[in-house]
């Protein structure tokens, strides 16, 4: 079987639909080829579900200017389209004298990525937020929120459906040459098939760069080495006594072992950091004891017993375990040469907030052609 369309995206995660969807409306006959049996089963599924505000990334890095972009944009699009989202805020907060200085620099940052609603509080004021606390100092961003990702999922995917998109399930993509006239793909699942498409934009989270290796005429220098950094979450049994998200101040690979509330008003805690060698979704039950010991850091009065294994994610780093932590990055024409084509690679926390404004970042992009 052969099928002839202008635009491939790989990939049904939050991503992907984005993508799908951008192009969709910039007029483009799209479809999406998806390995698993529905959308959003990888790591749109498994994160904190926060829209964040943008205060840890670095002034002008593509983190920090889709973050700051795609806040604005998801708010909207939620709004249109009567996406269950609630902005409780966010406390960041220092247990010690030298965390102090940390919240003093994310307030900086913070400000000079365009987050101007940011508060310094004292240990006075963030109790009097949330008197269980136990913190000297405190970092308070409003415009923290928290979304149904799932929900914003279905919307995308309606939206790129009104807008002429396709989806096909149960699909992997298997490989792609570049020809003069386009791409000339490969596709497996019960039905293999071949695809000519004219643009191709790869949107496949942890296995972006195992499926860019597979596509001829891409030289294998712009294709990152992918490491898997998994995150669990704990469950909490009892009535959380939270009102707001509650952050550690930000450690190297991840944000910290923090709360978060969903839409129905339950606590889970996490993730934390493992770098691990390939795709295991398990959670461990011993990693509690980790987790009892830093969320008691900042809140003393956890019990004993009450945290639950939850479930995991994987965040798709491009950098080693020592090394600071990796931008987006939105490989497109102008950075390898192969016309058409997108690459999304590293695209972890804040990718949930970031879709809508990278998925116009992924159209800019092809525009270069």
């Amino acid at each position: 079987m052969s099928v002839d369309i202008e635009c491939v995206v790989i990939g049904a995660g939050v991503l992907g639909l984005a993508v799908a969807r951008a192009l969709a409306l910039s007029g483009r006959e799209v479809i999406v080829v998806e390995a698993a049996e529905r959308i959003g089963t990888g790591m749109s599924s498994r994160n904190s579900e926060v829209i964040h505000a943008g205060i840890y990334y670095p002034t002008g890095s593509l983190k920090a200017q889709m973050c700051v972009d795609g806040r604005h944009r998801l708010y909207a699009f939620c709004e249109a389209h009567a996406v269950a989202r609630q902005p409780l805020g966010k406390l960041v907060v220092a247990t010690d004298e030298a965390q102090c200085g940390a919240l003093q620099r994310l307030w900086q940052q913070g400000r000079r990525n365009g987050v101007n609603d940011l508060q310094l509080l004292s240990a006075r004021q963030a109790l009097e937020l949330e008197p269980e606390l136990s913190c000297i100092a405190a970092l308070w961003s409003p415009s923290t929120a928290i979304v149904d990702s799932h929900a914003l999922m279905l919307a995308l995917q309606a939206d790129a459906e009104a807008a002429g998109t396709s989806f096909a399930f149960n699909t992997p993509f298997e490989s792609a040459c570049r020809r003069p006239q386009g791409f000339e793909l490969q596709i497996g699942g019960a039905q293999p098939m071949n695809v000519s498409c004219g643009e191709l934009i790869n949107c496949a989270g942890l296995s972006a760069p195992q499926l860019a290796g597979h596509i001829v005429g891409l030289s294998s220098r712009y294709v990152p080495l992918a490491r898997l950094c998994k995150g669990s979450y704990f469950s909490f049994s009892g009535r959380i006594p939270f009102r707001h998200l509650i952050y550690p101040a930000p450690e190297a690979a991840g944000l910290g072992v923090h709360m978060t509330l969903d839409l129905g008003g339950q606590a889970r805690f996490g993730p934390d950091v493992e770098w691990i060698d390939q795709v295991d979704y398990r959670v461990d039950p011993q990693r509690a004891e980790g987790f009892y010991q830093a969320i008691r850091r900042y809140w003393p009065g956890l019990p004993d017993g009450s945290l639950e294994p939850a479930y995991s994610g994987i965040r798709p780093k491009i950098n080693a375990v020592h090394e600071p932590a990796a931008d987006f990055v939105i490989s497109g024409p102008s950075a390898h040469g192969v016309p058409g084509l997108v690459n999304l690679f590293g695209i972890e926390s804040p990718g949930l907030t970031s879709c809508l404004a990278i998925a116009e970042r992924v159209v800019q992009a092809l525009g270069q052609n």
